[in-house]
């Protein structure tokens, strides 16, 4: 009790109240007459700045209107230059193409006879045709509105203004001036200039007023007709006008001027005092600032570790973190699914893993602590292992490990990622059964075009044998009053031979086939590329002359043999050269070509050193191959025809791999494709260098 304050009696604290109340009385209204002196000073001061910027406002004003009135005086003088001497319509043009050079503010420039006729007409250069959209002869009235009061004046005439629409979208405000034209007292013709009001404020106002203000057009009502100069700043406008009185039109030249606080003041005293209070202001503003930053730096740090956790949630592939005492600090929810423990049952484990098999764990342990004493650096592409599940089933993983750095760039443990490879495995074993199947497929493809190319190659001599075989029966038959034995001995003896002649053809013929499908070295000779071309060359025009295709030859002089397969190199030639014909007509092209070339070539792939070779080229100007087409197009059974196997360019890229060749395509330029495959040339009849 002894430390509670006695009890201040009621007089006492009746006189201390009026004391306190006026004391803070008085600083309320020291602070208030302050401030108030402050606002009062500041409000001065912007009322000064308003009043010189105002002032300055109409003083550019008057300078502008001054600008205009003489550009406008002198281009009267220039088109008035341009009548001197009586010109011809090709003068006068020049000399308008050269005045709409110099004077963007016209766009159009015309001469009239005296019935308001055009005898010539020059427009600007810097846009596109003003009239282009509308045409000029909506605008007739105007002008002749114009050149009505420039021949009761006898001077220069305006127009109003009137808003002429663009091809663009947009549109321009223009006015015409009609300058009349008088030789010897008689009315000659006039000259009529049409003015963009835009380009007037842009290209006859000096710069130097417009660097701060901006400037425009307008009409008595306050209707804005054209507008240039900066872009508004600031909340306070100051706007000036000037009447533009011309002969025939009256507008308005407004300029406006946007500022902000006032920026220049009349007293030192005020500048002080504004400068503490904006200084304060500030201090309290960065105080401000500072809060909000550090609150948003909190709320990014929250965002970015909820961000992190949820990408670490979504991930497939599990993440471990152990310190370097093996401890495991860490492990996300694709790590605990792969494995079947939960977080709890992972984290602080030191020694065997609950996920080790148990015949796997020393061996798991002695490379942990390999790994864990820094000796032995994990590889950088992982290593496989085997976990176990918690239900005792094993599964392969892929491992991938890295240091575990800290902000200071100290290691304070290991990351890993683990990937579960039993999908991958089963996706292998299905590859494999896939690409044996694809085999069986790529046999069974071979088979259908050897079936096809059987059926082709054996049907002619197939049906000589018939009818040689049929005549021969018909010669054996006796005949009335001949002796049919002795008659008919030479000519079943010529069918006989003949018969053996096509046998013999066709058995080339399955041995030929044989042969290509065993993948074994025919028996080749020595061709002439002259020789091949002549071969194909009749079937190629027939289908040329039926399609329209234009075909060319290109075959250099002195080239050697090529040792080949005639037959399977001929139907190489003739494929591709049906291939390109087709694929141009079917996108009906103007003018089809093809161009079939042989010529020397240093072959690609694995070709034999110091071996040579010719390719052989067919080249069309049909529309190409496309990229998602480019990659199947040697694939088996893979074909854009309705009609067709897809077994051809197969067939042929195997022909020519096994003449040791190598088939390919490239873009031919602007437009087509070009194949191109090489042979190998006889060694005894090659004189290359």
């Amino acid at each position: 009790m002894s430390a509670v304050a006695p009890p201040v009696p009621v007089m006492a604290t009746g006189r201390r109240r009026p004391s306190g109340y006026v004391r803070w009385s008085l600083w309320v209204l020291l602070i208030a007459l302050v401030a108030s002196l402050l606002v009062t000073l500041v409000w001065l001061a912007g009322r000064y700045e308003a009043s010189q910027v105002q002032t300055k406002l109409e003083r550019d004003t008057a300078d502008a209107l001054g600008d205009i009135r003489g550009a406008l005086t002198r281009n009267v003088q220039s088109l008035q230059a341009l009548q001197a001497g009586q010109p011809s319509p090709a003068v006068w043009s020049a000399r308008a193409s050269q005045l709409l050079h110099e004077h963007r503010e016209w766009i159009r420039l015309e001469w009239r006879d005296s019935a308001l006729g055009t005898v010539a007409f020059m427009e600007t250069p810097y846009r596109s045709p003003p009239f282009a959209r509308l045409g000029r002869a909506n605008a007739h009235a105007d002008v002749a509105l114009a050149c009505a009061n420039g021949r009761r004046v006898s001077g220069p005439a305006y127009s109003s203004s009137y808003f002429l629409p663009q091809l663009d979208g947009l549109g321009l405000e223009v006015m015409e001036l009609c300058l009349p034209q008088v030789s010897a007292g008689q009315l000659t013709g006039y000259v009529v200039a049409t003015y963009s009001l835009s380009e007037i404020l842009a290209g006859l106002v000096g710069p130097q007023l417009m660097r701060s203000q901006e400037v425009s057009f307008t009409e008595a009502d306050g209707t804005r007709l054209a507008l240039h100069g900066t872009a508004r700043r600031g909340n306070r406008v100051f706007s000036s006008q000037q009447l533009l009185d011309l002969p025939g039109n009256t507008m308005v030249l407004r300029m406006d001027s946007w500022r902000g606080a006032p920026d220049l003041f009349p007293n030192v005293l005020t500048a002080l005092v504004t400068a503490m209070s904006i200084a304060l202001v500030s201090v309290l503003v960065l105080l401000g600032k500072d809060t909000r930053r550090r609150l948003r730096a909190e709320q990014d740090l929250a965002d970015a570790l909820a961000f992190r956790k949820a990408m670490e949630d979504s991930l497939v592939t599990g993440l471990r973190a152990r310190d370097l005492e093996g401890r495991i600090t860490y492990v996300n929810p694709a790590f605990c699914a792969m494995v079947g423990f939960s977080p709890d049952e992972l984290l602080g484990h030191t020694t065997l893993a609950p996920y080790w098999p148990p015949e796997l764990a020393d061996e798991y342990q002695k490379r942990q602590e390999v790994r864990l004493s820094g000796h032995n650096a994990p590889p950088r592409e992982g290593f496989e292992s085997v976990f176990m599940r918690k239900d005792g089933s094993r599964f392969p993983v892929l491992i991938i490990e890295a240091p575990l750095i800290n902000h200071y760039g100290v290691q304070t443990g290991w990351m890993s990622a683990f990937l579960d490879l039993s999908e991958q495995r089963r996706v292998e074993e299905l590859s494999r059964a896939s690409q044996e199947r694809l085999q069986a497929t790529a046999r069974l493809a071979t088979v259908g075009e050897m079936a096809s190319l059987l059926s082709h190659e054996l049907n002619q001599p197939l049906a000589a044998i018939s009818s040689y075989a049929t005549g021969s029966i018909n010669l054996l038959q006796p005949q009335a009053g001949a002796p049919a034995a002795a008659l008919a001995l030479p000519d079943i003896e010529v069918a006989m031979r003949r018969i053996a002649e096509q046998a013999e053809r066709a058995g080339k013929v399955i041995k030929s086939v044989h042969d290509f499908v065993r993948r074994r070295d025919k028996e080749r000779e020595p061709v002439t590329p002259q020789e091949l071309l002549d071969a194909i060359m009749p079937l190629v025009s027939l289908q040329a002359r039926k399609l329209g295709v234009r075909v060319e030859t290109r075959l250099k002089s002195g080239l050697p043999a090529v040792l080949c397969d005639r037959t399977m190199v001929e139907q190489v030639l003739l494929n591709l050269a049906r291939n390109a014909m087709q694929a141009m007509d079917q996108v009906q092209v103007r003018d089809p070509s093809l161009v079939i070339e042989v010529k020397r070539a240093v072959p690609v792939g694995e070709a034999t050193p110091g071996k040579a070779w010719l390719e052989f080229s067919v080249a069309d100007v049909g529309p190409g191959i496309p990229p998602e087409i480019q990659r199947q197009l040697f694939t088996p059974f893979f074909t854009t025809k309705a009609e067709g196997m897809g077994l051809g360019l197969s067939m042929c890229r195997t022909v020519v791999e096994q003449h040791g060749g190598f088939l390919g395509f490239e873009a031919n330029r602007p437009q087509g494709t070009i194949f191109m495959f090489t042979l190998p040339v006889d060694p005894h009849n090659n004189d290359s260098p």
